[in-house]
Parts: structure tokens; sequence; C-alpha cells
């Protein structure tokens, strides 16, 4: 069985290829350039060009997707090129994770709408035919382990975050999402939204509370202004920063970031995600 694995040398995509090399499977590291590949399996797929993604989608058993935080009119276009790919190459199975952009709340303001490139994949997706399911994870505990946010806790106690503190968030991590991605890439027999994430979610509080745990100090949880983390953020992503600060000034007016108990991974496929404990040994 072979997978084309996109972003498998970044963040996201990187814990779902060691993953699937460990359990010795055939994964391709999704690269523009095959000799930047570093001697790993690798094939020919940049987003930007339909041609090269036909070629690497042709044949593979699994495809797993997700988009970069470049400019929206950039991720629509990537967008359209990988279903477009999908539609004429016809691989087995695709999984494709919305990287936090909410998805499984009909009718709410912060749903992903149906012109933006998430909306574009999820509906390209359901009207391709092509087996295929969505993971739906909220926060990333890795946003915590960024420059500006885990230096005040290591220096000062103080954990700052653009969220409210009484705000319970459906906290994952990359390795958990890539858990849920493997099985769902092998199991083609569960498809549509899995969300991924702690249930009941997690406040600011909570968190600082485990970071204290694991640093063996006191550690406070402080809500930070959305606009101040986006300066913050902006050198390390550029423009896409602004969507972000957005993203969270809107969760401001919100009761709580949670998935959906009946479409999470604990219901579906029997997969819980990591303690907030554990995952900080692991990093």
């Amino acid at each position: 069985m072979s997978f084309v694995i996109h972003g498998a040398t970044g963040a996201q995509g990187a814990p779902l290829f060691d993953l699937m090399l460990e359990k010795g499977l055939d994964a391709r590291a999704a690269v523009r350039d095959l000799d930047k590949s570093g001697g790993r399996p690798a094939v020919l797929a940049d987003t930007a060009s339909l041609p090269s993604l036909e070629a690497a989608y042709r044949n593979a058993d699994g495809i797993f997707v997700h988009l970069p935080q470049v400019p929206e009119p950039l991720r629509v276009e990537y967008a359209g090129n990988i279903l477009t790919a999908i539609e004429r190459s016809r691989p087995t199975r695709v999984v494709f994770s919305t990287s936090g952009a909410i998805v499984d709340e009909p009718g709410s303001p912060l749903q992903a709408g149906e012109d933006s490139a998430i909306g574009l994949l999820l509906r390209g997706l359901r009207d391709s035919g092509v087996s295929h399911a969505v993971i739906a994870p909220r926060l990333y505990l890795e946003n915590l382990t960024l420059p500006m946010v885990i230096e005040p806790v290591k220096a000062t106690g103080i954990l700052r975050y653009p969220i409210r503190a009484d705000l319970p968030v459906s906290w994952s991590s990359h390795a958990d999402v890539a858990e849920v991605a493997l099985r769902l890439l092998t199991d083609t027999s569960v498809s549509g939204i899995v969300g991924v994430g702690h249930l009941p979610g997690l406040t600011g509080p909570q968190l600082a509370e485990a970071f204290g745990a694991h640093l063996g100090r006191a550690v406070i949880f402080v809500s930070q202004p959305p606009e101040e983390f986006r300066t913050e953020l902006e050198p390390f992503i550029g423009p896409a920063a602004a969507a972000i600060a957005s993203f969270y000034q809107a969760l401001s007016e919100r009761r709580d970031n949670v998935i959906a108990e009946a479409t999470s991974a604990q219901a579906l496929i029997g997969l819980s995600p990591r303690r907030v404990a554990d995952w900080l040994k692991s990093v």
C-alpha cells in the first residue's frame, strides 16, 4: 500500500509520516523538490502544480492533505488543484485535516464558509465519490510551544494565550492527529467528520496547572488580547497571522471550542488524545 503525505516535512505531517514508516508502510513525502527530501521516501507533489499532483495521486492507496498557513487566495488555489487531481487520479482513500477550522457546527458563525478553501475541499470531497474522512481538531497543544508563549512560562510562570480563561477547548497534539490519520487511512470503514481533542474541553487555568506540575513551579494563565498575539505571531508566519488573530477574536464571544462528542475520535474509532501531562513529557 502506498500513501502520499502532504506536509511530511512540517509540524503536522511529519508525525504521521514518521509513524507510518515505523509501521513499515510505504509512505511518501509530498515535496516540491525531490533534491530536498533528505533521502527520505518522497514524491514530487507541489500544490501549485496540478500535473505533479495528478502523477503523485495516481494509484495511491491513501492521501493525507492539509492546507498551509498562507493567504486565503493561495489556499483556494491549492484546494482547487488538490481536488482536480483527486477527481482525475482517483486515489483509493483521502484523509483531510482541517487544521483547526470549525466544520462540525452548521449554522455557527465560525463554521468554515463554503467559498473558503476548507469549504471547497469539504464540498469537493463529498462530490468526488472517493472514499474519504475529515479530521477536525480544534487547537493544537504545539501552539503553546511558540517562543512568545513558552518563554514567559519558563521565565515568569505566566502562560499567556489569546483565549478567555473560562473557555473550554478540545486541545490535541500533532501526534494525536497522526494516530487518528493513520487509522483512517488504513481503515476505510469510517467516513465523514472525525473530531480530535479533549472531552470535556480544557480551560486556560487547567493548562497552566499541567505546565506547573511539569515544571515543578506555580504557573498562572493570563488571557492575551488577540491583536497583541497577532503582532507576536506575524514574524513567524507572515500575513496569515491576521486571519488567526481574527479567529481568536471570534472565539472570545463563544461559550466553548469543543468537538462534537457523537463524531469524536473517541466515539467513532476508540482513540483518545494524550493527557497534557504526557504531551509535555514528550516535548
